[in-house]
């Protein structure tokens, strides 16, 4: 039988006696690989750290941007707050001053509903000593008045009022 030389289970190991061979290749190819990014960077001008770290400082510039507005926004609002605030003070001092004002108006009003009940209890009073009195006297007939010269007639409708009077 004829043996045959025994065969290796990777290709590796094919080339396993030149090290050298492959190792020239790697680097050959690595070579060729960093060589075309050079030749593509330098044609297409630019550079991707570059452009990171341009956009990197215009979001930083954004950022910066965004905060000041918002520092300004927070300190309008303050302002308004505080204003707010203010006219709210002067709508509750008013509102203490209207509610002292009609406390002391339904205090007068009070004192005078009590006068008005005094004087009225008075002029009763007045009027019943006052009946009281014609009663008690004897029924005089009113006296005729004498007319100046200067008076002027009555006219008939007046004269029937006081007639009227008298009898009652």
């Amino acid at each position: 039988m004829i043996e045959l030389a025994p065969r290796s289970a990777s290709p590796i190991a094919r080339f396993g006696g030149q090290p050298i061979a492959i190792a020239a290749a790697a680097l050959v190819i690595v070579v060729v690989g960093v060589s075309f990014i050079a030749l593509w960077r330098a044609y297409t001008g630019s550079a991707p750290e570059t452009d990171r770290a341009a956009a990197t400082r215009l979001l930083q510039a954004r950022a910066a941007q965004a905060s000041e507005q918002l520092v300004e926004k927070t300190k309008g609002l303050e302002a308004t707050q505080q204003e707010s605030i203010d006219q709210l003070q002067v709508v509750q001092d008013q509102l203490l001053t209207v509610r002292r004002l009609l406390a002391a108006q339904q205090a007068d009003t009070r004192k005078l509903s009590e006068q008005v009940g005094t004087l009225t209890e008075a002029i009763d009073g007045l009027r019943h000593s006052f009946a009281s009195a014609q009663a008690s006297e004897p029924t005089a007939a009113p006296a005729p008045r004498k007319r100046s010269a200067k008076a002027k007639p009555r006219s008939a409708r007046s004269a029937n009022r006081s007639r009227a009077k008298a009898r009652g």
